[in-house]
């Protein structure tokens, strides 16, 4: 996930506590990312959680992506929010159902891919590939297996 575009930074400088400073430099440290980037990413996603209650950031073997506080990853909310065939509230009333989420919760998620949607149509993507990938290994294990 990247949150600044190449050419579009700005210098900023601010003053940090002590603690929060220590803190900064060993989970910058713990992640092989320089204070900069630990530091503009957490704030970054400190601005998303904080227009979009609800929503928090999860590490991953794909990478770092928004998800529901408690359950599932946006981009599957989505996903399954399109798949479910119906429309408006009848499809988030579906995926609430079908990931025992409130409907407030697929709101919440709703309300997230409209203003981060690149972002989440990317990662739906990037899953469709991986899925597609893993199936054509099962399929050629399969077929040697025969």
């Amino acid at each position: 996930m990247r949150y600044v575009a190449a050419g579009s930074q700005k210098p900023f400088s601010m003053r940090l506590g002590k603690r929060t400073m220590e803190r900064l430099e060993a989970h910058s440290r713990g992640r092989g990312e320089t204070k900069t980037r630990a530091g503009e990413r957490l704030i970054e996603e400190g601005l998303r959680m904080d227009g979009h209650p609800g929503i928090v950031f999860r590490d991953g073997p794909s990478g770092r992506r928004a998800a529901l506080a408690g359950g599932p990853d946006v981009w599957e909310v989505i996903q399954t929010l399109r798949n479910t065939g119906e429309k408006g509230e009848q499809a988030i009333r579906a995926t609430a159902d079908w990931g025992a989420l409130t409907v407030a919760q697929v709101r919440g998620a709703v309300r997230y891919y409209g203003e981060y949607r690149d972002e989440v149509d990317e990662r739906i993507g990037f899953n469709r590939e991986e899925a597609d990938r893993q199936h054509a290994a099962w399929q050629q294990a399969q077929e040697a297996l025969a």
